[in-house]
């Protein structure tokens, strides 16, 4: 029996081991068809560490690298490390998973999922990167150990992300404040917008309180002083109540006495932002920030052309620049303005612009994708849009211009999604071809507005 019992057990060994062999087969092919997937490129790195001797709170703010290409984040969460774990599948395995994360931050509700574990054991963590679709365009980052303390103190208040005042295109009169969002936050946000720094209330000078459901404000007014802004925010209950502090304030200078020379005028092409979940406050998103010169940024997301009209006395006048570069009408025309109605607005921002001594450079329409504005955000764009660009265009090339609609490559006459996933805005790489075209066109075209300025300037001063 003796033999008979050796004999099973050495079955029972080679069986074991050809599971093992198999189960390592398998997965070892799952990596290599997930390598040649075209999603084992980049996927999110420089996750927040944490260690049993450096623990983070029972509410941590965890953060990984920014994806541009990005719509959203998926992250999931695990009591151990799975024995195996596809890099392009969510995992069964996964005690928590949050989807449509709009920004490369997350504070988990630990204490929803996860409230046996802290303290004692670590949880993992990996995110991935998701397009507009709800397809991952990444895969999973590898597993982060997230070890955490009741010693370390959760934040106790949002923490602001806009940088302003930092490199060029960073300087806004429409603002858009961002900050890190907390998950105890169930009411919104309140920000309040001073001259002069909230931390010495005797210096201070409260100018705004706005209301926002979500971390991120759009300001709906232009914010100027000779004197440094300031904003802060806070995080609001259900019934409108303060949840948390009050967070640092943040400093932006938005100034008419810096002497400004160059000044940009338009819509949200130049205000900012694209790939649906970049804002203005994303500088990557803004081709000023391409620009071999300084300047303002007077742009206003929304605008049409009648819109950028009515603004001029009140936002270029303040700062009044030596030069204006002016692109506005594609939400126009888009819409079904007439070409002739954009021309005359373009002329009477031109004519503004030589009453008060500025020299106006107007800036060619890019081309648009009506099947991405479409599917990104429900629009509908006139059918013959394509002839009431080219004949707007076809004016502005008459006058002292950048072309930079010359800068894409539309071999179909639409804006490529490679450009533009919104089918609007320009993404990076979009962004990017628009302010090297107009620095590289700079000196021409200064010099066409300075004799452009100097012909009119004789003609009414004879």
């Amino acid at each position: 029996m003796e033999w008979l019992r050796s004999m099973i057990k050495r079955k029972v060994v080679w069986l074991a081991l050809t599971m093992v062999v198999v189960s390592l087969s398998c997965f070892l092919l799952m990596v290599q068809h997930e390598a040649h997937s075209g999603l084992l490129l980049s996927p999110p790195s420089e996750l927040t560490a944490s260690s049993r001797e450096e623990p983070l709170s029972y509410s941590p703010m965890l953060s990984w690298s920014k994806d541009t290409e990005a719509v959203y984040y998926e992250v999931e969460f695990f009591a151990s490390k799975p024995l195996l774990l596809s890099a392009t599948s969510d995992s069964e395995a996964a005690i928590f998973r949050s989807y449509a994360i709009f920004q490369n931050h997350y504070n988990p509700p630990l204490r929803q999922f996860a409230a046996g574990y802290l303290g004692k054991e670590p949880l993992y963590w990996r995110v991935r990167a998701v397009d507009f679709n709800g397809n991952p365009c990444t895969p999973f980052s590898e597993l982060a150990e997230l070890w955490t303390s009741a010693e370390v103190a959760p934040l106790q208040a949002p923490v602001p992300l806009t940088d302003y005042n930092n490199g060029n295109g960073s300087v806004l009169l429409y603002p858009v404040y961002h900050w890190l969002p907390l998950s105890e936050v169930t009411g919104g946000y309140e920000v309040e917008i001073y001259a002069g720094n909230p931390a010495k209330p005797e210096e201070a000078q409260l100018l705004d309180t706005l209301r926002s459901d979500v971390a991120e404000l759009y300001d709906p007014n232009p914010r100027y002083s000779d004197r440094d802004l300031y904003w802060r925010v806070r995080g609001l209950d259900q019934e409108g109540e303060a949840v948390t502090q009050w967070s640092q304030p943040s400093r932006f200078r938005t100034a008419p006495s810096d002497d400004w020379q160059v000044a940009v005028l338009g819509d949200s092409i130049s205000h900012g932002g694209g790939h649906y979940s970049y804002g203005p406050e994303d500088f990557e998103f803004s081709w000023l920030r391409s620009l071999g010169f300084a300047a303002i940024n007077l742009s206003e997301s929304g605008d049409t052309v009648q819109m950028t009209l009515s603004r001029f006395e009140r936002d270029v006048l303040p700062f009044h620049p030596q030069y204006l570069l002016i692109l506005t009408g594609s939400n126009s025309l888009r819409a079904g303005e007439e070409p002739d109605v954009v021309i005359s607005c373009l002329q009477e921002m031109q004519r503004r612009c030589r009453e008060h001594g500025i020299r106006p450079i107007l800036l060619t329409l890019p081309a648009i994708n009506p099947d991405n504005i479409q599917h990104v955000f429900k629009e509908e764009t006139v059918p013959d849009w394509y002839n009431r660009f080219a004949r707007v265009n076809s004016f502005i090339r008459t006058q002292v211009h950048i072309d930079v609609a010359a800068a894409f490559e539309c071999p179909e006459r639409v804006l490529p999604t490679v450009y533009a996933m919104d089918g609007l805005h320009p993404d990076v790489m979009g962004k990017r071809l628009m302010g090297r075209a107009v620095s590289a066109a700079w000196p021409k075209a200064k010099a066409q507005a300075d004799k452009e300025w100097e012909k009119h300037h004789v003609r009414e001063n004879p």
